[in-house]
């Protein structure tokens, strides 16, 4: 079965490519490389191409049977300070990529979605029958795409699953691709940065919310997990009604638990430095993986050592390519 990997040139993109590619499936990668990058997508065919070009998407999903859609910004503060450029690609974009797909043969859709949907839940673990409050331009945009697919979905016929992520981290354990942003705000790589002195030190964004260290608490999960997650979405589509699913370990570790973990996988200790807390941020956020669990017959393997030890391993290898 051949997939249009949309945004498989980025992050979680380029993993879900790779557990295509091993488990046999042909994955095309469509990515426009704003935030993407070339490099991660070696050995796979890429068509550099923007999710609203329906003339360039056409010819594309006459050769696929399913479409993965990667391909949204993605930084919550950004978002807040720019909200129409998150409208602009997560909104229009997505839904002219969605109206090419209903003008094509194809009837499977992964969609790359978020925690951000919830905003701050009314109890943790979150399960996904919450409601949806998002409290940032950008969990506003993931959850009109949702709708979109709530509403397309039996209209067209499309059938679709909704993955709502975590926080994703790690990187493959082959050390050939992983996390490349720019800037970089993710609490691994940034934490990595600091111990490198690419950064004066690692901002911990408040230390006085109601958990038990006064640190955020979220629920980490490897990406090579997330991956392999959309792989067994679509082998779910070949028989089962569309859903919403949570993809997170159901455990959650604060940020000090975080700087705890890297200091024993790499004995380097973290310089940082704590900030205000951000507006918008939830004190916790950790997922009830259970439907995942009885619907793609999924489950997060990989730990948090793991994740970090691979984040490294991938730091490591960037830093000798000098990319």
């Amino acid at each position: 079965m051949a997939v249009l990997v949309v945004g498989g040139a980025g992050y979680i993109g380029s993993h879900a490519a790779l557990a295509l590619k091993r488990r046999s499936y042909e994955p095309i990668i469509y990515d426009n490389l704003s935030a993407g990058h070339a490099s991660l997508a070696q050995g796979f065919e890429l068509v550099v191409g923007d999710v609203s070009d329906t003339a360039k998407l056409a010819p594309l999903l006459k050769r696929v049977d399913a479409v993965m859609h990667f391909a949204a910004h993605a930084y919550v503060g950004e978002s807040v300070v720019n909200p129409r450029k998150y409208f602009q690609n997560n909104v229009l974009g997505g839904v002219s990529l969605l109206n090419a797909v209903l003008d094509s043969k194809v009837r499977k859709f992964i969609f790359s979605s978020s925690c951000a949907v919830y905003g701050t839940p009314a109890r943790v673990p979150i399960s996904e029958d919450l409601p949806r409050v998002p409290v940032n331009p950008y969990g506003v945009t993931k959850l009109i795409f949702e709708q979109a697919l709530e509403a397309y979905g039996p209209a067209y016929k499309l059938g679709y699953v909704c993955l709502r992520y975590f926080n994703a981290a790690g990187a493959d354990e082959s050390g050939t691709i992983g996390e490349m942003h720019s800037p970089e705000t993710h609490l691994i790589p940034s934490a990595f940065e600091a111990i490198r002195g690419q950064r004066p030190a690692l901002e911990i964004f408040g230390d006085k919310y109601p958990t038990p260290d006064g640190t955020c608490v979220r629920d980490y999960i490897h990406v090579s997990d997330l991956a392999e997650a959309h792989v067994l979405a679509l082998d779910y589509l070949s028989g089962g009604t569309s859903q919403a699913v949570n993809l997170g370990t159901g455990r959650g570790h604060s940020v000090r638990d975080i700087l705890s973990t890297i200091k024993r996988v790499t004995g380097r200790e973290v310089p940082s430095r704590t900030a205000p807390p951000r507006p918008g941020d939830p004190p916790e956020l950790v997922a009830d993986p259970t439907r995942a669990e009885k619907l793609l017959k999924w489950k997060a393997k990989r730990s948090l050592d793991e994740i970090v030890a691979t984040a490294w391993k991938w730091d490591e290898h960037v830093r000798s390519a000098g990319k």
